[in-house]
């Protein structure tokens, strides 16, 4: 019950930093994109289509935290905590449309250069960018790493992207307001090739937690606690994988051969206990026991 609890409280905690992201991004976004009817500017066209992507990203997240609050079923006995994962892989398609629509932008802006208008908006739209997408950065990723969620760190190292590519915004505006034309165009493309980047960074985490990775920090801290209780002679087998923000293990442990299934059963509950314990963000282990045979030598 207190795993459960703990599960529903994590989860509870995403959602609430995804909402509260949604909505400082959208007013960023949206108090860009005036500025950009206003100025032209592609530098910041580019970053007000990231920031817009990024806020979007909120979507598939709720939709997730919300499906992995739902309680396991005959159809799905595991719960439905994969929509986690499932969302990262959305994030990282957003990620995707915000580089093509940018580079096509940049690329047409630098074949045809024109001029900024009212470049210190721009200026101060490039502050503003910035000063917002750090904010959420910091907020998603302190949130995502307490609780387990790599789709929600990977959408806070989204954010900071964006805050950097903001500062090029900055960048762009001081060239115009020194008269080059091009410097605009160009760090349209300078950005998109940072989203590139942050598409990779992205893409990395995303996959790795798809295909059941974890560090191998945690599967040595799994055999050590296991292997600190009482009556426990050898930890094999010891595995475990993430399901959404929820950490998973399995294991085998050998006892002494001579005790009774009983015994057998109550070692395998304190070592239940003790992962639980002591491994962080841990939400449940299976724990198998076999007799260990002594040999005679």
């Amino acid at each position: 019950m207190a795993v459960e609890t703990s599960t529903l409280s994590a989860s509870a905690q995403g959602v609430r930093a995804t909402w509260v992201s949604l909505g400082v991004l959208a007013v960023t976004a949206l108090a860009q994109l005036a500025i950009v009817m206003l100025s032209g500017s592609v530098a910041l066209l580019a970053d007000t289509i990231h920031n817009f992507a990024d806020a979007l990203t909120a979507i598939p997240l709720l939709i997730a935290f919300r499906l992995g609050r739902r309680s396991p079923n005959r159809r799905f006995p595991y719960g439905y905590h994969r929509a986690e994962d499932l969302a990262g892989v959305a994030i990282v398609l957003m990620i995707l449309g915000s580089a093509v629509a940018a580079a096509i932008e940049a690329v047409a802006h630098l074949a045809r250069p024109h001029t900024i208008g009212h470049a210190w908006l721009v200026l101060v739209a490039g502050v503003v960018g910035f000063a917002g997408n750090e904010a959420v950065a910091e907020y998603r990723i302190r949130v995502g790493r307490r609780i387990g969620s790599a789709a929600l760190v990977a959408d806070g190292l989204h954010a900071r992207t964006d805050g950097l590519t903001s500062l090029g915004v900055v960048v762009s505006a001081l060239a115009a307001l020194a008269g080059l034309q091009r410097v605009d165009a160009a760090v349209g493309l300078v950005i998109t090739g940072v989203i590139v980047w942050t598409l990779i960074e992205a893409a990395r985490q995303v996959l790795h937690r798809i295909l059941d990775g974890v560090e191998e920090p945690t599967i040595a801290l799994i055999e050590e606690s296991a292997a600190s209780v009482p009556g426990v002679e050898h930890v094999t087998e010891a595995r475990a994988r993430w399901v959404g923000h929820r950490l998973l293990a399995e294991l085998s442990i050998d006892v002494d051969g001579a005790l009774s299934v009983g015994s057998g059963h109550d070692i395998a509950e304190r070592v239940r206990e003790e992962l639980l314990r002591e491994v962080p963000r841990l939400a449940g282990a299976t724990v198998h026991v076999d007799p260990h045979a002594h040999d005679p030598h």
